[in-house]
Parts: C-alpha cells; sequence; structure tokens
C-alpha cells in the first residue's frame, strides 16, 4: 500500500479507463503506442537536426555528436528525476488518490525549478571547457560548443516541459502528450531547416540554428503542457491550493530518482568515453560513430515506448494490489520489441549504408558507418530485453538494481573491452562498437534473471 504521509486528504478520483483492470495485452498496446508515436516525433526531431547539420560536413557531425551527448547526460539526468515522479504518480492514481498525485506533482515542480537553473548555469559558462576535452579538431569543437551553449541556455522550459509531460503519462493519459509532441515537433521541423541554412527572411545560424529551433519547441511545449495539466484537460488536474515546500516528500521522490539518475548519467558518460576512443582514429570515425546512434534513436523506439507503458502498468497495477499483472505486462512487452527488433535486425544488414546517406554521403563516412551499423545490429536483438525489463523494474520504483546493472555494463564490460579490443587485436575502431555489443548481452541476461526474481514486487515508495 502506498503510504501517505505527509498528504493531508485524499479524495477518490474517477478514471475514464482503468488500467488495472481487463485485458493486459490491450492496456499494454493502447498505452504504449501513443508514447511509441511521442518518442518517435523526438527522434525524428533529432534526425532532421544531423540531417541538417550533416549537409554542413563531417566536422560539424562530429561536433554535434559529441556535444549531443552532453546533452544528453543532462537530459538523462532529469529522466532519473522524472522516474521518481512516474512511480509515485503511478502508484496514487492505481490506488485511486488523486490527491496524493498531485501533492509529488507540486513538489516535482519545485525539483524540476531547481534543475533547469542550474544545468542553464551550466551550459553557459562550462561549454567551452566541456567540449574542450575531447580534442576534436578545431571546427568539430566550434560546432559542438554553439549547440551545447544554445540549448542548456533553454533548459528551464525543457525541465518543466519533460516533467509535465510525464506526469500526464504517468497518470494514464498518454494521448494528450502525444497530440502535444505532434505539435511542437512540427513546429521544430519547419523551423530548423530555415534556421540552419537562413532560408527566406532568416539568418543562417549553422549549428547554432538547429539548437536554437530545439529551445523554441521546448518553450511552446512547457506553456501548451502547464495550460492542459492547470486547466484539468487530462487525467492528472494539477493545482497548487494549500501548496507548501515539503522536503521530506521532495526526498522521497530524489530518493527514488537518484538511482535513475545516476544510470542515465554514467552511461551517458560512458557514451562520451566510447566516443573519445574514437577520436584517435580520425573524424570519419567519430562521426559515423554518432550518425549511428541517431539510426538507434530510430530503430530503438518500440522497446522505448513499449517499454514506458510497460513501466506505467507495472506501477499502477503494483497501487493496485495486482503484482501478477505487473509482471505479464512486462513480459508482454519483451516479446513485441523483441520480434520487431528481428526485423531491423535484417533490414540493418541489408540496407545499413542506405541509413548512413540519409546523413551525409561522404564515401569514407558511409563505408564506415556501414560496417559501424552491422556490428551493431548483432546487439539489437538484445534491445527487448535491456530496455523493456529497465523499464518495467524502474516503474515499480525498484530503481537501484538497474543502476548496478548499467555501472557494470559500462565500466566493467564496455569501457575496458573497447580500450582492449582495438590494442590487442586487429579490429581497430571496430573493436570499440563490438565492446558495446557485449555488454548489450551482459546487461540482457542480469535483466532477465532480476526480473524473474521478482524482488521489485515489494518495493515501497
Amino acid at each position: 500500500m502506498v503510504e501517505k504521509a505527509a498528504i493531508s486528504a485524499e479524495k477518490t478520483i474517477t478514471i475514464p479507463r482503468d488500467w488495472t483492470e481487463g485485458s493486459v495485452l490491450r492496456n499494454l498496446l493502447s498505452l504504449s503506442w501513443p508514447m511509441i508515436v511521442s518518442y518517435g516525433l523526438y527522434m525524428v526531431g533529432q534526425t532532421v537536426d544531423m540531417i541538417c547539420v550533416g549537409r554542413l560536413g563531417s566536422a560539424p557531425i562530429a561536433g554535434v555528436g559529441i556535444g549531443g551527448i552532453v546533452v544528453m547526460i543532462v537530459m538523462t539526468a532529469k529522466f532519473g528525476l522524472v522516474t521518481g515522479v512516474r512511480a509515485m504518480i503511478a502508484r496514487f492514481i492505481g490506488a485511486g488518490d488523486a490527491e496524493g498525485a498531485n501533492y509529488v506533482a507540486q513538489q516535482a515542480l519545485v525539483i524540476s525549478a531547481v534543475y533547469g537553473v542550474v544545468m542553464t548555469a551550466v551550459g553557459v559558462f562550462l561549454a567551452e571547457p566541456i567540449l574542450n576535452l575531447f580534442g576534436l579538431e578545431a571546427a568539430a569543437t566550434a560546432a559542438g560548443v554553439a549547440y551545447v551553449r544554445i540549448i542548456l541556455a533553454g533548459w528551464v522550459p525543457m525541465s518543466f516541459w519533460l516533467m509535465a509531460f510525464s506526469m500526464m503519462q504517468a497518470s494514464g493519459d498518454v494521448m494528450t502528450p502525444m497530440w502535444l509532441s505532434i505539435l511542437i515537433r512540427v513546429v521544430h521541423i519547419g523551423l530548423c531547416p530555415f534556421l540552419v541554412f537562413g532560408w527566406w527572411i532568416f539568418p543562417r545560424l549553422g549549428v547554432g540554428g538547429a539548437a536554437l529551433s530545439n529551445v523554441i519547441y521546448q518553450v511552446l511545449g512547457m506553456i501548451i503542457a502547464f495550460w492542459i495539466l492547470f486547466s484539468g484537460r487530462t487525467r492528472l488536474r494539477l493545482t497548487m491550493r494549500n501548496f507548501r515546500l515539503d522536503p521530506g516528500m521532495i526526498w522521497r521522490i530524489v530518493k527514488i530518482g537518484i538511482p535513475a539518475l545516476v544510470m542515465g548519467v554514467q552511461m551517458n558518460f560512458g557514451q562520451l568515453v566510447l566516443a573519445l576512443f574514437m577520436v584517435p582514429f580520425g573524424t570519419f570515425a567519430v562521426a559515423a560513430h554518432s550518425l549511428v546512434q541517431r539510426v538507434e534513436m530510430i530503430l530503438f523506439l518500440p522497446s522505448m515506448g513499449l517499454g514506458m507503458g510497460a513501466g506505467v502498468l507495472v506501477g499502477q497495477n503494483l497501487g493496485a494490489q495486482q503484482p501478477e499483472r505487473a509482471e505479464r505486462s512486462g513480459w508482454l512487452a519483451v516479446g513485441f520489441v523483441e520480434a520487431v527488433m528481428l526485423v531491423f535486425c535484417v533490414l540493418v544488414l541489408l540496407f545499413a549504408e542506405h541509413f548512413i546517406r540519409l546523413f551525409n554521403i561522404e564515401p569514407g563516412l558511409v563505408e564506415i558507418g556501414g560496417v559501424f551499423l552491422r556490428i551493431a545490429a548483432a546487439g539489437y536483438i538484445m534491445v527487448g530485453f535491456t530496455a523493456v525489463l529497465q523499464n518495467s523494474i524502474s516503474g515499480s520504483g525498484d530503481t537501484v538494481p538497474p543502476m548496478l546493472v548499467s555501472l557494470v555494463i559500462v565500466w566493467l564490460v564496455q569501457i575496458p573491452l573497447a580500450f582492449l579490443l582495438p590494442r590487442i587485436t586487429d579490429l581497430g575502431m571496430y573493436g570499440v562498437r563490438w565492446a558495446i555489443v557485449v555488454g548489450m548481452l551482459v546487461g540482457a541476461i542480469a535483466y532477465i534473471a532480476y526480473f524473474r526474481l521478482g524482488r521489485w514486487k515489494r518495493k515501497r515508495v
């Protein structure tokens, strides 16, 4: 039973659709497909950014690729904090406690404000020193600095947008965030080429234009999301009635979120180290590594959407005292993702170079990127187990085991192998990519074992 400490009143909610009843499969698919669309639109936006930047040359691709990893570190730290909010709101909604869900949301806004201000300061003052650490060519470093500085300068609205988006999804409303994502992504995709290339009346901003188009959609998303939440046009009606700063509740949220934060941040730090291992092999190697990551953002959409959908079902079913339904949600999501990823693996093996040419047509870059992508396909078949089960376990509020698994994958498997394989074998730069595949295999085994153990079912939040 969800603890009710620090919550002054309870209020029964009328739920348009109870995700804790009926067909688990139907509920999973109904929750997941709008999430796939929502996150797919995010990936499309990032892909359009990289396609536009790719027309500027390989140096901007390398700079934005590294800069994008820095931004993802900041974003995944926020996702970690959001994990605590999602788990608690899902539990309260599953238990029928609207007042508790609103109380969590109020404190989450405080967390979002503080985090947004801190990250803005980091972006403005530390973007250049951070990018200088990687020893890229001057042109690539300059592009990366411009990209990171502009995006993080607008991080306060991004912080609020991400939190509001996740609140709606955790409450069980996935359609409203999807339609909102469609609206703001149209604005983003429409603006990006105009700002990058200076079309029509717009100035030619290059890499900075891609970053600025992101900031504009974030501001728009924040404004509309708050209007939806405060006007009651979603399952969770957010009010500031009886608001008071509650350090105890904030700590409960953060305590759940910290392991997820650590997991996300260290994984992206690991991505930075892996990219650093590519630097000695030249700009083409760094750019190809970055492009493969962008392709994977699209290919992994089913695992993200179904994983997040399973996470919501796990949280709400545990709140409703139905742990077996929660477990069934996770395994069903795994099965769907594995089937889809098998198809994707075949497509990648057959058409790897075509995927790379979407971003850049330089022959050397296409050749290296094609090999990188085919190597990566060996690990894609394990994505269902890693992404879906990790989200399912985290959705229960049990975030420490996924953090420990991710630490092992990155720092005891991938990083050591990525360092050693290019030096003790003839694989060269391809050894870095094979190290990533091995890490995915280890992660799949670990998540399967822990999910089957079932300790996450007894987690209290």
